[in-house]
């Protein structure tokens, strides 16, 4: 009676261990689908996905782009915000930190005096040419520029460069299209959101996160050769462009000092 019994025990433990294994099987069997409820985007080729990416890209109201660019040789931080009639936010380079404002055509560049007083020595002759220090007339000037917003005339030099910083277009086109052979990589999360990875190819071609859920937008990239990390996040976020007011604002005249050298 004894054996009876225990071999009953036995099978009925046995039962709830079986299920147990069962039921695992079944969920790692689900788990194995990595496109369960996403945009479907996953089950693409890595050039559909970037093309499905670009799309979402032009189609966005507005975008903030955050992180940072290399570009001959200079590395820049940026933080803005972008939309189609205009942008605003930070750039940071290795000498200078200034503020940029664009609404449709007019574009106005906010910095300290080391700002300015870089920007005038770059020019040949200026400042003490001894101590590399700045002369009073290049003190003067970035006394009265410092902390004010100054409107960059269309036809200064600078002004293609730095609205560029401030044009949707110019910069999501200017990352977003990766080089070589793509190829379609991990599966990862940015911003909490899950993505796919697209792969450039070897050397130069950088790697693209793109959304599985929701629109497939473009929500980070790492460009090869240590060029830069960029993060796009805020899609279709709108926010408000404002012209600064008058007593914010210096007309510098048709020229600013050498800021295109920044």
């Amino acid at each position: 009676m004894s054996l009876l019994l225990s071999s009953g025990r036995v099978r009925r433990a046995a039962l709830p261990v079986a299920l147990c294994v069962g039921l695992a099987a079944v969920l790692t069997a689900c788990g194995e689908d990595p496109d369960k409820g996403t945009n479907g985007v996953g089950k693409l080729t890595a050039t559909e996905i970037e093309r499905k990416a670009q799309s979402a890209a032009d189609g966005a109201s507005a975008v903030r782009l955050s992180g940072s660019l290399v570009s001959n040789g200079e590395t820049y931080k940026l933080n803005m915000q972008l939309k189609a009639d205009g942008g605003i936010g930070s750039v940071i380079s290795k000498d200078s930190t200034f503020q940029l404002l664009r609404i449709e055509d007019e574009l106005y560049l906010k910095a300290d005096a080391g700002f300015w007083s870089h920007a005038d020595n770059s020019d040949d002759g200026g400042g003490d040419s001894a101590s590399g220090a700045p002369s009073e007339a290049d003190s003067a000037v970035a006394d009265k520029l410092q902390d004010k917003y100054v409107k960059v005339p269309e036809d200064d030099p600078s002004y293609k460069q730095l609205s560029g910083f401030t044009d949707k277009n110019v910069l999501l086109d200017g990352i977003l299209t990766l080089h070589g052979k793509l190829t379609k990589g991990d599966r990862d999360r940015i911003g909490g959101l899950r993505t796919v990875k697209v792969n450039g190819g070897e050397g130069d071609g950088g790697t693209l996160d793109v959304s599985l859920e929701g629109v497939p937008y473009p929500l980070q990239l790492v460009r090869a050769g240590g060029a830069g990390t960029v993060t796009l996040s805020d899609w279709g976020k709108d926010f408000v462009l404002e012209a600064p007011a008058k007593s914010e604002t210096v007309d510098y005249g048709s020229r600013l000092p050498k800021a295109e050298d920044q």
